[in-house]
């Protein structure tokens, strides 16, 4: 399976990651990608970076060794009723924002209709074009309600590879997105692979999340980033 994008990739801005733009870049330029976006946490995640950093992300060139870069965030979601803490005006600035749940910014819950309510909430909004790593049980989902809202708003669900490693700090996941990835299969939804990496020897590696992928024969059309020219067409990029 060849992925071509790699969207959720931190940079030393996002506070507790180590590598450069440059320095990711240069690393998805030799694993392959033809896409790399850029996605550092909010600032309401402690340490995260300052509205200042998003809104100057223009600066950033769209080729850097000779991968196209995307300007994004990590947000986060704050409530649940699925507010997240970057203001409009700034997320108009960037191609795509994905949207997660973090322990320090809102208290995990036991109840699955209450996190399902305030994930779905947060898909309503326009901005928000990726779903980042659920499956976290401290978050859990109904995963078919999730899914089909998914589908409804055309939100990319993420299968994180981060979270799929025996070094993940996010209990049951593999087994969460296994639930998930039948739902998507049952109702055509497409997904996004991501690495989430905090180091640039990280982007670009999807070994995790392939190996889920293939074992439960997961298709490759509904994995938006198997193709470069489908993470343009679904985010309606203007490379400018």
């Amino acid at each position: 399976m060849k992925i071509y994008a790699d969207l959720h990739v931190h940079t030393v801005s996002s506070g507790h990651a180590y590598s450069t733009v440059a320095e990711n870049a240069k690393l998805a330029k030799q694993k392959g990608l033809e896409i790399m976006g850029i996605s550092d946490h909010t600032a309401g995640l402690p340490g995260g970076a300052h509205v200042f950093h998003f809104n100057n992300l223009r600066i950033i060139p769209r080729v850097i060794h000779g991968v196209t870069i995307l300007r994004g965030a990590e947000v986060n979601i704050v409530d649940y009723n699925g507010n997240i803490d970057l203001e409009e005006f700034t997320l108009r600035g960037l191609d795509y924002a994905i949207a997660s749940y973090h322990p320090p910014c809102v208290k995990s819950s036991d109840d699955a209709n209450e996190v399902t309510r305030g994930l779905i909430s947060a898909m309503h909004n326009p901005y928000v074009r990726i779903i980042g790593h659920p499956g976290d049980t401290r978050y859990p989902l109904n995963f078919e309600e999730t899914v089909k809202a998914a589908k409804a708003t055309n939100t990319l669900l993420e299968v994180n590879n981060a979270s799929l490693k025996p070094t993940s700090f996010r209990p049951g996941v593999r087994d969460s997105l296994i639930e998930m990835l039948k739902f998507c299969n049952k109702y055509d939804c497409p997904i996004i692979i991501g690495t989430d990496a905090h180091i640039c020897y990280d982007v670009g590696e999807f070994g995790e999340s392939i190996n889920l992928l293939e074992q439960v024969q997961f298709p490759n059309d509904l994995i938006i980033n198997s193709s470069p020219n489908n993470i343009c067409q679904f985010l309606n990029c203007v490379l400018d």
